[in-house]
């Protein structure tokens, strides 16, 4: 398994999107999408399954299962209260390993990296016609960047500003194996999904359809 997640010539330049915020194109090989993909069909059956979170009576279109702590509106905790009360699956150590690479690809000094240690991850699947609306991730008490991984179809993701919901932002596209970080001036900006680009994601990433965006962070949180 480590050497699958060793590092690689990317194909496309990396950028920084606004200060804090960098997108890395194609960081995950087709083999590490592959096996990330089959851990994704194993955290989906359970304990807690794949569900669509309800926020303010409304239920999402992306449907969510995590690790470490069990995300729900506005809050985290260790049992799937909202779902069916069970502990959700602990948080891979090889996932903390993934998590400070990515700072260290995204340009992060040796103290950030090396005390990178996410407790949890959001992981989405996003299937046809699926969005996330514009939203700030500010449940967690760390404030510690963001990883973003992206594998299957590619996605319109937009980024904007830690103020509101409106302009400005920006638009890109995230396809399957790319990175994006955000921390520091840029870690509550509001982000979302505007579109999901069916049939796009590359054959060989071990998704038949829709896409999978896993999302590490440190909550801060003890228990």
């Amino acid at each position: 398994m480590t050497a699958l997640f060793t590092p690689r010539l990317l194909g496309r330049d990396a950028r920084e999107v606004t200060p804090g915020a960098v997108h890395v194109p194609d960081w995950l090989t087709l083999e590490q999408q592959r096996w990330i993909s089959a851990q994704f069909h194993d955290w989906a059956r359970g304990p807690v399954p794949l569900r669509a979170a309800a926020v303010r009576g409304h239920r999402m279109s992306v449907r969510t299962v995590c690790l470490g702590w069990h995300w729900q509106p506005y809050r985290y905790t260790r049992a799937a209260t909202d779902v069916n009360g069970a502990r959700v699956l602990p948080f891979p150590d090889w996932m903390i390993r993934l998590g400070r690479r990515a700072l260290r690809a995204t340009g992060h000094d040796t103290a950030t990296t090396g005390s990178y240690t996410p407790d949890t991850a959001l992981v989405n699947h996003y299937g046809a016609g699926a969005r996330l609306g514009m939203h700030q991730d500010k449940d967690e008490k760390s404030r510690a960047p963001v990883v973003s991984l992206s594998i299957g179809d590619s996605c319109t993701f937009r980024f904007g500003n830690t103020e509101n919901r409106t302009k400005p932002y920006t638009d890109l596209l995230l396809a399957s194996g790319d990175l994006f970080v955000f921390g520091g001036p840029a870690r509550l900006a509001h982000h979302g999904v505007t579109r999901v680009h069916q049939d796009t994601a590359p054959a060989e990433c071990g998704l038949s359809g829709g896409r999978i965006n896993i999302t590490m962070r440190m909550t801060g949180l003890d228990g």
